[in-house]
């Protein structure tokens, strides 16, 4: 299979280089040219242009991949709708917004091509463990983009398709607001060792013994433990955490449905309160466990 990978930052350049090694012919392409370079060092096929990139398929169809932001994705859309052929699949891995997708897929399907969300979990591990798929849109596209899935799962990921256009990257909303409510709670019951009744507690300690097999146990509550074991007052993190929007969707959503979603609202609202200047040490282990799984920055 030809596939191009458009937007080879954090994800997009792991998931390029997972593609590559698996076997699949990768079209690289991105706004800067460094990255590209470095993938054909990989093995990719280069494409400086959007042009170059449609003209790599020679006659097969045309499978493109965008990792740019959510922003973004609408400008991009309507660049590649002006120059791809008819048949063509046009697959958004990033972080959007289902409600946004759904509308995305229907101007595609108009213009005689298909539209695939998948929502791609796994962070900056995704390479190394697999990355987890949520995807939707025309399942006969889906079957075509198989194989890749098949190669981006390995070795303990996977991968799921969940109907129509929109439904992968609901999952994957749902998925972010879930991790912020898990993350909180975390950073929540650390904070409270550190500062409650028991002074000098080894938190490291804490956080070993809950990661052999306790309720708790989890590879975020990993991420907090070797965050302590390397920096264990956090010293340096402001405490800053960004919201990347899918909380703030799932919110909209539940409140449209009437559902009641206690615990990821108030994680929501220490985050924004966090970007006004009320961080501590919660705040902080947030911040690094972000860093950890996503390579986001550590303060802002």
């Amino acid at each position: 299979m030809k596939i191009a990978i458009s937007g080879l930052g954090r994800m997009g350049g792991q998931i390029a280089r997972k593609l590559i090694e698996g076997g699949e012919m990768v079209i690289a392409h991105n706004r800067s040219f460094e990255p590209i370079k470095e993938m054909v060092l990989l093995g990719a096929t280069p494409a400086y242009s959007r042009e170059e990139l449609v003209s790599a398929f020679q006659g097969d169809t045309v499978i493109i991949w965008l990792m740019v932001p959510a922003e973004v994705v609408d400008a991009e859309l309507k660049e590649w709708l002006n120059i791809v052929p008819r048949g063509s699949i046009i697959i958004d891995g990033g972080n959007s917004d289902f409600r946004n997708t759904s509308e995305r897929a229907k101007l595609v399907s108009a213009q005689g091509s298909s539209f695939i969300d998948i929502g791609t979990s796994g962070g900056v591990w995704g390479y190394q463990n697999g990355f987890s798929l949520m995807v939707g849109g025309n399942p006969k596209s889906f079957e075509i983009i198989e194989p890749a899935l098949k190669i981006l799962a390995n070795p303990e990921g996977d991968y799921k398709f969940f109907g129509e256009s929109g439904s992968g990257h609901y999952v994957k909303m749902v998925h972010n607001a879930i991790e912020y409510g898990m993350m909180e709670s975390l950073a929540e019951g650390y904070r409270l060792l550190n500062e409650g009744t028991y002074k000098h507690l080894d938190l490291v300690s804490a956080g070993e013994v809950w990661q052999h097999h306790s309720v708790i146990t989890s590879w975020l509550n990993e991420l907090s433990r070797d965050a302590l074991k390397d920096n264990p007052t956090l010293e340096g993190i402001a405490g800053y955490v960004a919201e990347s929007g899918e909380a703030r969707w799932a919110l909209e959503v539940a409140d449209q449905h009437k559902i009641s979603l206690p615990a990821i609202q108030a994680a929501f609202e220490v985050r924004l309160k966090s970007q006004q200047g009320e961080v501590n040490f919660a705040t902080k282990l947030l911040s690094a466990m972000r860093n950890a799984f996503g390579g986001h920055q550590l303060n802002k």
